[in-house]
């Protein structure tokens, strides 16, 4: 399996480039991000169209393909 590239952008300035594979959940992704940006997962929300993504929840189940951009948001 190949890995993709998700944009991760908060609009504030930060913006982070993650690797990752398709079949990783979001929460997986949320670990990833949350190494990058120096924070704890537990504080991220990220949304994709104003719909929040739900941590258990694959990336491949929510049509997220290499390149994407999604939003940041912290809580």
């Amino acid at each position: 399996m190949s890995y993709i590239e998700v944009t991760v952008n908060d609009r504030l300035g930060k913006k982070c480039r993650v690797k990752c594979l398709p079949s990783d959940t979001i929460g997986e992704l949320k670990m990833l991000a949350a190494a990058m940006l120096g924070t704890r997962p537990d504080r991220l929300k990220f949304q994709k169209q104003h719909v929040v993504l739900k941590d258990h929840i694959t990336l491949d189940d929510y049509e997220i393909h290499d390149g994407m951009n999604i939003e940041l948001y912290y809580i």
